[in-house]
């Protein structure tokens, strides 16, 4: 069938009207009306074809959200009219020991959500920037926010678990200290859970403009990273710091902040490679440096479940299809407080 989407047909063009073919359902697939689908840097990235491997036309979008209007004949858990969500997963080996943990993001076969092969036409994923997707019911996601909270639930099927995660894999709660370097798209996620989770937060932010925005996030202080004697001040004193800066920066500045044992692990992916740390700021301290991507189907689960319990959504701005382009031009200049979520009913014009 087809649907009215948004893409491009190149890098070096802007995103376009198109029309793109979604399969029909089979036994085990659910079928999704898009209500939001929210913008993701990574979007703008694979876009504009700045990774390598874009193939086009190009439909991005994995922070997706809407309802169940047909389920196959095969499916017991979902059901039309249902509030549901789909997050970068369609798809994985499901039987390799990634899989089986229930870490589907870490599986080699897993498909994202667009630009990953597929045998459904084009050959390739198309993602939310769409009026209408079919997936397996294993990587469907149920939301229990009320519907009026619907638009501000599309970031987290990407920013909130690519913050929960580590998170959670970290054992944040009470009487941990914990970082968040960056206060955008992640990272204001990042304040909002390592706070509901329990922990003493610290934001970490170049400007001293977006110090009450973060204590109003659920920061518990704000640090200027460009004032010296601001950062000595927490010198050997964080278990985590969550580092969510897509862009290259001093990672030696952060390293020393942590305690003995402590860990920072980057969530932000710059286009170019981070200089090397100083090897003796991990070794002196058994200090790790690490790395998470996104979370697996059932985290992610449990992280929409703790959202909304906690009554916690991003903070966004909503926007026309019309208006994509723009958008990605002011998420350049960080002209955005703090997600863009696209209106899906837009696309039909």
């Amino acid at each position: 069938m087809l649907v009215n989407a948004y893409g491009a047909h190149a890098g070096g063009r802007p995103l376009e009207p198109l029309q793109i073919t979604r399969r029909a359902p089979g036994a085990h697939d659910v079928q999704i009306d898009i209500a939001f689908c929210g913008i993701c840097h990574s979007d703008l990235h694979q876009v504009r074809a700045e990774w390598q491997g874009t193939q086009f036309p190009c439909v991005p979008g994995h922070e997706i959200v809407g309802r169940v209007a047909a389920v196959g004949a095969h499916v017991h858990g979902f059901r039309p009219g249902d509030l549901v969500g789909i997050g970068c997963i369609v798809d994985s080996c499901k039987h390799c020991a990634d899989c089986e943990d229930g870490l589907e993001n870490y599986c080699d076969g897993m498909i994202g959500t667009y630009n990953f092969p597929t045998p459904d036409a084009p050959g390739w994923t198309l993602g939310g920037y769409s009026q209408q997707i079919v997936v397996h019911e294993r990587y469907v996601l149920r939301i229990r926010h009320p519907e009026e909270q619907l638009a501000a639930v599309a970031p987290l099927l990407c920013a909130g678990i690519t913050t929960y995660s580590p998170l959670r894999h970290w054992n944040v709660g009470p009487g941990k200290k914990v970082g968040v370097v960056g206060i955008g798209g992640l990272g204001h996620m990042g304040i909002k859970l390592a706070h509901a989770l329990g922990a003493h937060v610290v934001a970490f932010t170049t400007s001293d403009a977006k110090r009450e925005a973060a204590l109003q996030l659920g920061a518990d202080e704000v640090v200027v990273s460009r004032n010296a004697e601001e950062m000595a001040a927490h010198a050997k004193s964080f278990d985590l710091i969550l580092n969510t800066v897509a862009a290259p920066h001093n990672l030696d500045a952060f390293l020393v902040l942590l305690k003995r044992d402590g860990t920072m692990t980057l969530v932000g992916a710059p286009a170019t490679a981070h200089d090397s740390p100083n090897v003796f700021n991990l070794i002196m301290k058994r200090r790790t440096l690490a790395g998470s991507m996104i979370g697996g189907i059932a985290e992610t689960q449990e992280m929409l479940d703790f959202c909304a319990e906690h009554g916690i959504v991003a903070d966004i701005e909503l926007v026309r299809a019309d208006q994509i382009n723009d958008s990605y031009e002011r998420m350049l200049k960080g002209d955005v407080k703090y997600r863009f979520v696209i209106d899906n009913a837009t696309l039909a014009g």
